[in-house]
């Protein structure tokens, strides 16, 4: 079910958009569907039901809409269509509950085994807003009632509903069809089929979660951020577990999948992105951002790079202040030091370019010195254009290198130069104006002011 507006988000984005660790709630929950062995997949929208469903990402899937918005009951009954009869059971799970692992999805679908209503409920510490489970006096599950709708002492009950069930299809359609509206808010409650279920004489069972962090809803920025923080934990235990160096684990941010290698050190503040992958040995200083990219063994990363879609080879040297961006190619001990840029180039093993430079659309040899101030000028307002450098060539400081350009072998390019031509293998360039002293020239002074 993603077709609820989300009204306490406070955001024009519908509720199911938004993201939790780097993925949308929704997605996260498409993922574990994924993972098990559904026939289809029905996605009920509503509130931004173009976008959602524009986003959505998954196997056998199928959507329906909820126009208006009047309860579960009435969602679920929009899905009926769309469901699949040779499928014994079918589990409702919720777009807004992103953290439910497979293996609790996969232990309440077979309670039901086609034959129960089997709901998945949790025991909490404070149930205000959550449905309660009513039982009888041999603990025989009886009914749900909604938090609204309960009275003081049922309020105290601390087992609830989570929102997600499993139900033998065929009765399933039949029960959704027989829901009334006669509640407090007027509208059409899944959680009445528990009791139609009881009066058919269909067991009705409770399946426990192991956390609560699985069956954690989002209905707010402030519950986003909550379980936003139980999932990096989580994700930073994991990391833990598996032998990486973490120097807080409450200071991480994982927003896809991080693959470490042996002896690797992350400090605080450090967020990855899409999929990033680490070498043996590989050090990440603080402040860092990593998104789709490798980084070899025994590389060190300086505290505040920015480092997305490149590729940086062993024992390389990289910041602080530095920035990789989508193209970079970096071979074995490649120096890129304080608030140097590559794009789209290539540097073979052992080139350097230390300080205050840009690389773009490059392709750089071996054991280059690529001097402080140096660009590569690759756009020409239409067009980009590459320039080379040879193995062994000296770029000297503040040089501007017009692409496309070639820079020979062991050639030399004077500081102060801009250069528009080729350079041959081994030759010395330089293009400057004469340096000019004037005899006898005071600098200006401000009006009324002494010399």
């Amino acid at each position: 079910m993603a077709a609820g507006k989300g009204t306490r988000m406070k955001s024009a984005r519908p509720k199911v958009l938004h993201r939790l660790g780097g993925t949308s709630l929704l997605q996260h929950v498409l993922d574990t569907c994924a993972a098990l062995p559904a026939a289809r997949c029905v996605v009920i929208t509503g509130h931004g039901a173009d976008a959602v469903e524009a986003e959505a990402r998954g196997n056998q899937l199928a959507f329906v809409r909820q126009q208006p918005q009047l309860g579960t009951g009435h969602a679920i009954l929009q899905a009926l269509p769309a469901l699949d009869e040779r499928a014994p059971t079918t589990l409702i799970l919720n777009g807004d509950v992103p953290l439910i692992r497979e293996a609790t999805a996969a232990a309440l679908a077979t309670a039901c085994g086609g034959e129960k209503l089997a709901l998945l409920t949790i025991e909490l510490p404070d149930a205000s807003g959550y449905g309660r489970i009513v039982r009888d006096a041999a603990g025989r599950v009886t009914g749900i009632v909604e938090h609204k709708d309960a009275s003081a002492v049922q309020r105290q009950i601390r087992e609830v509903y989570t929102g997600m069930m499993a139900a033998p299809t065929a009765a399933l359609q039949r029960w959704v069809r027989a829901i009334g509206n006669d509640n407090a808010q007027a509208e059409y409650y899944l959680t009445d089929i528990v009791a139609m279920a009881v009066a058919d004489g269909v067991p009705v069972v409770a399946t426990q979660a192991a956390s609560d962090t699985e069956v954690l809803g989002v209905n707010s920025p402030a519950q986003l951020a909550d379980l936003e923080r139980r999932l990096q934990r989580a994700r930073a235990e994991a990391l833990l577990e598996a032998g990486v160096r973490l120097a807080d684990p409450a200071r991480l941010d994982l927003r896809g999948q991080l693959h470490c290698g042996e002896d690797v050190e992350i400090d605080v503040n450090c967020v990855f992105e899409g999929t990033v992958r680490l070498g043996d040995g590989v050090r990440i200083g603080a402040h860092c951002v990593l998104r789709d990219a490798t980084i070899g063994a025994g590389s060190v990363v300086q505290p505040m790079c920015h480092i997305e879609g490149a590729t940086v080879g062993p024992k390389a040297q990289i910041g602080p202040f530095a920035r990789l961006r989508p193209g970079a190619q970096l071979g074995a001990d490649v120096h890129i030091g304080n608030f140097v840029e590559v794009k789209n180039s290539t540097l073979a093993a052992g080139a350097k370019a230390n300080h205050l430079a840009y690389l773009g659309d490059a392709t750089v040899g071996e054991r280059v010195n690529y001097g402080a101030g140096s660009i590569t000028a690759n756009y020409d307002g239409a067009n980009k254009h590459r320039t080379v450098i040879g193995a062994d060539a000296h770029i000297g400081s503040n040089c501007v290198l017009v692409a496309p350009v070639h820079i020979g072998d062991g050639a030399t390019v004077g500081g102060g130069s801009t250069i528009a031509r080729d350079v041959p293998a081994g030759k010395l360039a330089i293009v400057r104006a004469p340096q000019v002293v004037v005899d006898g020239w005071q600098r200006p002074v401000k009006n009324g002011q002494s010399v």
